[in-house]
Order: structure tokens, then sequence, then C-alpha cells
């Protein structure tokens, strides 16, 4: 099991916080650029077409081109249409897509939008928290779930987005205030997790980039809930992790769909796997490789089946490695999104990179 050969791994325990796994040589893993932006990026997904779609959040402004769109270079095409990517506080935001945190393309190719719906992260506009499904070959909107605010608090912040199309029911992060939401894609139940356990919750560690403690554009340190989400390949289990925190966590996807478990019932089955350096984005490829970015270190890892920790890649140009896709090839793609530098000391492109990893 990839949870027991990690625990043993990095040898840690809850009393244990500063431990992280032996780290194996690099494996020098290419960094090939597939698109740059001169605006702010967090999520990318890639299509079985090599189709590469962004997200593009309001989080640091409340002006942006687009919040979803197909990239390629230093080109964006906006993503369905421009009509979709047009927002203010005048505008309605149930067509509209008003602070998109990720992108998905899921086992069938589908394409889903998570608008969280929070601008400058200081509320969620009322009936814009949602999760929007597309088909990328079409562009038209294929399903819509709405998150009321029993589900999405007002100062929620919606995360990242995993989709089991098998079971079919996604899962999301809630980084500002801390849970796992489970969706039931076919009845459009949505359901808050884990909102009370300190598996989903920060550890206010301090993030030092570059040399640089990161902060927000008041100055304060931010504290950031359940963040990075990873789906197994067998889809049997589901890992976490708090992005100012150092404990990696899984659960068994069968009992988060339990809707008979009592809270209670369900912290039981959460699992503390490692604690590592604190990641921002993580994923699965099919061969059942955990990728963990390293903000700290500008650096992506991987812990492989057998349990073994390795350092994938390492350069100056991972800035803030924030989230990852997998293509249909197996490749892996990362974002970098410089949260560490406030807006107005960026100098360089934001930047998508496509890791060959030496097998």
């Amino acid at each position: 099991m990839l949870g027991l050969a990690l625990l043993l791994l990095a040898g840690c325990s809850k009393d244990d916080d500063n431990e992280t796994p032996p780290a194996t040589p690099s494996l020098n893993a290419t960094l090939t650029p597939v698109a740059t932006s001169p605006v702010q990026w967090t999520g990318v997904a890639v299509t079985r077409e090599n189709r590469v779609f962004a997200n593009f959040p309001r989080m640091e402004t409340d002006t942006i081109p687009y919040s979803v769109a197909e990239v390629n270079g230093t080109q964006a095409t906006p993503f369905p249409d421009a009509e979709w990517n047009t927002w203010d506080r005048t505008m309605a935001p149930q067509n509209k897509f008003v602070c998109v945190q990720s992108v998905y393309v899921d086992a069938n190719n589908f394409l889903w939008v998570l608008d969280a719906a929070s601008p400058l992260m200081r509320g969620v506009v009322p009936g814009g928290a949602k999760l929007l499904k597309f088909d990328v070959a079409t562009r038209q909107l294929v399903q819509r779930i709405n998150f009321d605010e029993t589900v999405a608090y007002p100062t929620s912040y919606l995360n990242d987005v995993r989709i089991d199309t098998q079971n079919n029911v996604a899962y999301i992060t809630d980084s500002n205030q801390g849970a796992i939401i489970v969706v039931n894609l076919t009845s459009g139940r949505s359901r808050r997790l884990l909102g009370n356990h300190p598996s989903t919750k920060s550890e206010n560690l301090i993030i030092t980039v570059e040399g640089r403690v990161w902060r927000n554009p008041s100055g304060k340190l931010p504290s950031i809930d359940s963040d990075g989400i990873a789906l197994s390949p067998n889809r049997e289990y589901l890992y976490y992790h708090a992005l100012t925190a150092r404990p990696l966590y899984r659960i068994a996807t069968q009992y988060l769909r339990d809707e008979a478990l009592s809270p209670a019932q369900l912290a039981q089955r959460v699992e503390l796997v490692a604690n590592t350096n604190p990641p921002d984005g993580m994923v699965f490829d099919a061969t059942g490789n955990l990728y963990l970015t390293d903000i700290e270190n500008n650096a992506v890892t991987r812990v492989t089946p057998a349990g073994q920790f390795q350092v994938v890649a390492q350069d100056a140009q991972l800035k803030w490695p924030d989230s990852f896709s997998v293509g249909a090839d197996g490749a892996v793609y990362v974002t970098t999104s410089q949260l560490h530098i406030p807006r107005s000391q960026r100098t360089e492109p934001f930047r998508i990179f496509k890791l060959a990893v030496p097998q």
C-alpha cells in the first residue's frame, strides 16, 4: 500500500511535524515550455488531443481579460466564449465565470471548471459558487452544480477538484474553511465533510520561497486549509493536504461516499500518510506515482508506488509550481503562479511546463 510505504519512508508521526521524506537524487526531468502568460493562472487541464486549458482567478485583482482559456505559446483563447469570461459585480453570476480557481479534464475528456466565486478572496458572490462541465469539442455546457451557503460558506474558497467518472462523484477542497466537499453528480447533491477535522486545517506554517517569506498583499501571513487533492488511479483513495501545513492525509473514497457514516465515524477513517514540504498541487499519474509541487524549493517531487520519494525537477523557473495535469500520453504539466512575489515586483511571465520524466 502506498500509504504504509510512505509512513515507513517518512518515519513521522503527528508529534513530529518537521520530519520530511528523504529524497533520492533528482530525476532531472526536462522542462519544456508549453505556454506563457502575462496574466496569473493557477490551474491547467490537458485533453486527449493535447489541447491545454488554464484558469485565471481573480485572486489579486478584480479586472482580468478572461477566466478560462485555451492556451498555446503566448496565445490565449477564451473558453467557451467571451461572454462567459466577461463579468463584473453588476452582473448576475450564474452564467459567468466569477473567480475560477481550477480546471480539470476527466477520464471521458470533459472539461470541468470550478468557480470559487470569491474575487480577491473576500467572500463568495451569492449564487456564484459552482462546478461546470463542458464538452471541449462543442464548447457547450453539459452539467452545472450550484453550491448554496450550506456547502460553500460565504467565507469559503473552493480550491481544487477531482472527478471520479466511474462512481460519478466530484471531490473538492475548501481552502479557506477547511473541508472536503463531495458531490454526487447523478443526483446533484453536495455534502461538506471533515469540516471540523484537523486533517483539513492549516497549521499556520510560515512559507519561505527564494528567501522571501510569503505574505498576502496586506502583509499578513496566509493560513490556507485543505488545498491540493489527488485521486488514486483505482479511485479508492483521496489524498489531500493543507497548504500551510506539513501532513499529507488520505481517506478511502468508499467512506466519503457513504452517507450513513456520522462525522465521528468518518473522522476515524482518515489516515496520516506522511509529512512533506508544503505543496500547492498534487496529482497521480496512471502508474500510481503521486506528484507534489514543492513550492519552497522551486521543485516538483513525487512518491512512487513503492514509497520512494524522488525530486523530479528543481529549477529557478519553477516559481511557485502550482497545479498539475497529466496528458493522455502520461506527460505531466505544471503551472507557475509566482504567489510568493508581490504583484508589482513580478518581472517574468507565468509559465506552463511539460515535464519529460525519465522512466
